[in-house]
Formats: structure tokens, C-alpha cells, sequence
């Protein structure tokens, strides 16, 4: 239970920080939906994932074949797991 509380924390906190990483952005955030075909041409930001354990969600900014930017979001899980027993 207490790993459990603790990785809900740490995704909480990953939370408002990727929402305030992301405040300065003007273009909307598309959800990811499996199986949509992404044109990437290059990768402009990503969420840092060793800050949280679980999942949790993550964005993508990147500029298309038409060197437009969109930005993506999508579950994923966090890098940041230690094995503390």
C-alpha cells in the first residue's frame, strides 16, 4: 500500500509539473489514440519520465513534415521506479 501511495504522489506531482512545463504552449494537446499515424519530423520537447513510477501521462512536442508544431499526450510509464524495500 505505501509503494502505491507513494507512486500516486510522485504521479501527481509529475502532473502539475508537466502542466506547468506546458503552460507557455499555444497549439492544442492531442490525445493519443492507438493505431494514428504520427508525422514526425523532429522532436521538439519531451516529459522527463525519471521524475514519477507508474504510469502516468507524458507529452510530445514535435514539428511535422509541414514544420507545423502539435503537441501530443499519452500514458506511459515513469522511469523513475527504485527498488526500496
Amino acid at each position: 500500500m505505501k509503494t502505491l501511495v507513494v507512486a500516486l504522489s510522485m504521479s501527481l506531482a509529475s502532473s502539475a509539473a508537466l502542466a506547468a512545463s506546458t503552460d507557455q504552449a499555444t497549439q492544442p494537446v492531442t490525445e493519443y489514440q492507438y493505431g494514428v499515424h504520427l508525422d514526425i519530423a523532429r522532436v521538439v520537447q519531451m516529459t522527463d519520465l525519471s521524475t514519477f513510477c507508474g504510469v502516468g501521462p507524458a507529452r510530445m512536442t514535435y514539428e511535422d513534415s509541414q514544420m507545423q508544431e502539435r503537441t501530443i499526450e499519452y500514458l506511459v510509464w515513469g522511469t523513475g521506479c527504485k527498488n526500496d524495500y
